[in-house]
């Protein structure tokens, strides 16, 4: 892979390009990466790239190695791995809610301790996900609870 950068002083807004032989994973990826400076996250369903913001998003959650993003009624598949999504996003108020999904903050409707220290939070969907014991911690931190 080749990266130029080409400055330009009469160039109004940055621009890239992405020349490939073919869309392949790791076009899909690159151009993933890049929308999140954007505030956006590309999700993929029937067929068709959409681009969501991230405020959209309630969680994220891996099964069988595929990552998905759900919104409030939607969901949509993307090429980035949860441990690239959870970098990306803590400083939007995401956190990791166990092994294998991220939630966002800013979307939880209410929690309810759980027993063993474990969580269980409703998102403004009315769904229903766990916190792991593991992670609880971190939440109730953000709540100024320790």
């Amino acid at each position: 892979m080749k990266i130029r950068i080409d400055e330009d002083a009469s160039a109004e807004e940055m621009e890239i390009t992405i020349r490939c032989r073919q869309t392949n994973e790791a076009v899909i990826r690159i151009l993933e990466m890049l929308r999140m400076t954007d505030r956006k996250l590309t999700g993929h369903r029937e067929g068709r790239t959409y681009l969501l913001d991230v405020d959209q998003i309630l969680y994220i959650d891996t099964v069988e190695k595929r990552t998905f993003l759900y919104t409030e009624q939607e969901v949509y598949e993307t090429a980035l791995k949860l441990y690239e999504l959870e970098d990306r996003l803590e400083s939007w108020d995401f956190f990791r809610a166990s092994k294998s999904s991220i939630v966002n903050f800013n979307q939880i409707r209410s929690l309810k301790p759980e027993f063993g220290g474990t969580m269980q939070v409703t998102m403004s969907n009315g769904e229903r996900l766990n916190v792991s014991r593991q992670y609880a911690k971190q939440i109730k931190e953000k709540l100024g609870c320790l």
